[in-house]
């Protein structure tokens, strides 16, 4: 059996209850799927951005920590500014790994839907990577 893209307005999408019937369904899932794709391209962006915050804040000098320790009468800083510095560590490392599934979940969605072999969802799918592309990367230069 060969795959090949149709133009239709009937597929199923993902899900049973993601049955289009009509050509306004079809508009409305490929709009959807657009806008799965500008949200994945967005979360791409936003996960580089977390990251560059997190290696800046994670770095700060050792002396800083000490200096933040000493201001808030602690009695033993190194073993506090160490803990400190491992909890937020963990914080930060729990954030990135959950907006990581999220770029997963949401880009294998995308590609199942692409995976229908419905030319109008692979277009939706391209043009909203496009979109997401050309609105959001412009924002890595803003760190």
């Amino acid at each position: 059996m060969a795959m090949h893209f149709i133009f239709s307005d009937k597929v199923m999408l993902l899900f049973d209850f993601w049955s289009v019937h009509s050509p306004a369904g079809m508009a409305l899932s490929v709009l959807v799927v657009l806008l799965l794709a500008v949200l994945y391209e967005g979360i791409k962006v936003g996960k580089a951005k977390l990251l560059y915050h997190t290696l800046v804040n994670l770095h700060r000098p050792a002396s800083q920590e000490l200096i933040l320790a000493r201001e808030q009468d602690s009695v033993d800083t190194d073993s506090l500014s160490v803990s400190r510095m491992t909890f937020r560590w963990f914080l930060c490392h729990f954030g990135q790994s959950l907006v990581h599934v999220i770029q997963v979940v949401i880009g294998y969605f995308i590609m199942l839907a692409v995976m229908s072999y419905n030319a109008w969802i692979f277009l939706g799918v391209v043009l909203g990577s496009a979109v997401g592309y050309y609105l959001v990367y412009p924002l890595l230069g803003k760190v």
